[in-house]
């Protein structure tokens, strides 16, 4: 009896419990937290059984009035929905919480995001009308400005778009990029003005801003490529890369190009000219190789970056469908095979 006494007060006996006593509380610990996570798990299952299939109309309406499912909540289903295109289960749920505003989610908020979803969903005309209600009761609203920019511009409505930027200049905005583009748009589609001067003004703004150059020389070499090619900034003929590739041998400069690296390059691996033997730009300098074992089954495609999202497009933009970024495309090369018209085939 004595000796376990002893024991019990040794230092190193005290030392021995001390640990075990917190590994006990550990593993404790740990499987508590198992069990939670397990039981959360199972909450969060039973709420997303419910919406494996879209849920009908009423059943939106008495989820959403039961008040089991906070409005937060809500608000990130509608968002997941609108996400996978869904768009009218997302505007169902916008319309549902607005006759349940409760105090964590504002009906400003709400409506914000109804006309953000009738926008991408195409309901240009609901769109407007949501952000217009908006603005009616909260006028120093600079996010549905925006939109309303973009729902004009979208229904051509330019004059409309430009009376947008009064107000959002007032606010602080940084509108010189949506002025310039409205600008050049609204030229562009005015029909009643005479081509030279039509091609002499956007020449005038693009000198005064040296911005929307993909804009403005897309129409230029479409209509008048020698006055194209004379105020081209030469430092920017990748940016255009495809509007040169895709021009025809009569409306070519080819002092110009003799002039350029990157254009005797290109010229070179479009098999206009032979003043390049290699390229420092891959999709170049293959094509240069293959039209020197004269192959000429290949040719280059492209697709366009936003430099700002970096999302990538099949077509050319002049905004950023995702970001709505102004000139920010870049054109890059892709090899692929020629098509003959002749045969309509690939070669």
């Amino acid at each position: 009896m004595n000796n376990l006494f002893i024991e019990y007060r040794d230092p190193l006996f005290g030392i021995i419990v001390f640990f075990v006593l917190v590994f006990v509380i550990a593993l404790f610990s740990y499987w508590w937290g198992r069990f939670k996570a397990k039981d959360d798990h199972k909450h969060l299952d039973r709420f997303l059984n419910q919406f494996k299939s879209p849920p009908s109309e009423m059943e939106l309406k008495e989820l959403i009035s039961s008040s089991k499912i906070s409005s937060k909540s809500w608000l990130l289903l509608a968002d997941l929905y609108s996400q996978n295109g869904e768009y009218e289960k997302s505007i169902e749920i916008y319309y549902e919480l607005l006759s349940h505003i409760n105090e964590d989610v504002s009906k400003k908020d709400i409506l914000f995001l109804l006309g953000k979803t009738y926008f991408k969903a195409g309901f240009l005309q609901r769109s407007q009308n949501v952000f217009l209600e908006i603005l009616k009761a909260n006028p120093r609203t600079p996010q549905a400005l925006h939109y309303l920019l973009l729902i004009y511009e979208h229904l051509k409505d330019y004059k409309s778009a430009l009376g947008v930027l009064e107000p959002l200049d007032e606010l602080g905005e940084d509108v010189k990029s949506d002025k310039i583009y409205l600008e050049v748009i609204l030229l562009l589609n005015d029909y009643t003005m005479d081509e030279s001067e039509k091609t002499h003004k956007l020449l005038s703004l693009y000198k005064e801003h040296r911005r929307l150059t993909y804009l403005i020389f897309e129409y230029l070499f479409r209509k008048n490529p020698k006055l194209a090619w004379q105020n081209l900034d030469q430092s920017q003929c990748s940016r255009v890369s495809d509007l040169l590739w895709n021009l025809s041998q009569d409306k070519i400069d080819f002092d110009i190009i003799s002039q350029n690296v990157y254009l005797r390059e290109l010229f070179s691996a479009k098999g206009y000219v032979a003043l390049e033997e290699k390229s420092s730009t891959f999709e170049f300098d293959l094509l240069i190789n293959l039209k020197k074992s004269d192959y000429k089954g290949a040719t280059l495609t492209f697709e366009y970056i936003c430099k700002q999202c970096k999302q990538i497009y099949p077509f050319a933009f002049h905004r950023c469908p995702s970001c709505h970024a102004i000139d920010s495309v870049l054109s890059e090369p892709i090899i692929s095979r020629e098509y003959s018209e002749k045969n309509n085939s690939f070669q």
